[in-house]
């Protein structure tokens, strides 16, 4: 038997983050944003003495690290070709930068699964783990990332 807890950080937190897809032949290719949310799936196979999966308490290091991540950021894919002018743009006071491997809801999701994961093992000595992580942009868009 396998329990799971879920936590949401929704659109009304206001993680505006702006990027684009620097790949992509679409309108994607352009510097866009949207108000970012993450649904976190916790999983484990027994509770702990509260009966709880995870400690909603013990996530303040996640919220702090969506906001310091996402939340008024510039999200640049390290190997974006036009990464010297985003710099630049952040040199000059106009935006603060989260450069990291990959940009997109698929990327954030994977790239807030691995935080996450990484807390809740620590916190809960292995016992819990995260299965899974939504990325919504908006109602209609999402990415999930999961263990399996």
């Amino acid at each position: 038997m396998t329990y799971y807890s879920t936590k949401t950080y929704g659109h009304n937190i206001g993680l505006s983050c702006a990027f684009r897809q620097p790949k992509a032949d679409s309108h994607c290719r352009f510097i866009h944003g949207y108000s970012l949310a993450f649904k976190f799936t916790f999983g484990c196979k027994e509770l702990d003495n509260k009966n709880w999966a995870v400690d909603f308490g013990s996530l303040k290091p996640l919220k702090k690290w969506l906001e310091n991540t996402f939340d008024h950021k510039i999200a640049v894919d390290e190997n974006d070709p036009e990464i010297e002018t985003f710099r630049q743009l952040e040199e000059n006071g106009l935006a603060e930068l989260s450069v990291m491997d990959g940009v997109g809801a698929e990327k954030f999701a994977k790239h807030a699964f691995d935080f996450a994961d990484s807390i809740v093992r620590a916190d809960t000595n292995n016992r819990c783990y995260v299965e899974s992580v939504e990325c919504m942009e908006h109602g209609a868009n999402s990415a999930i990332y999961t263990r399996k």
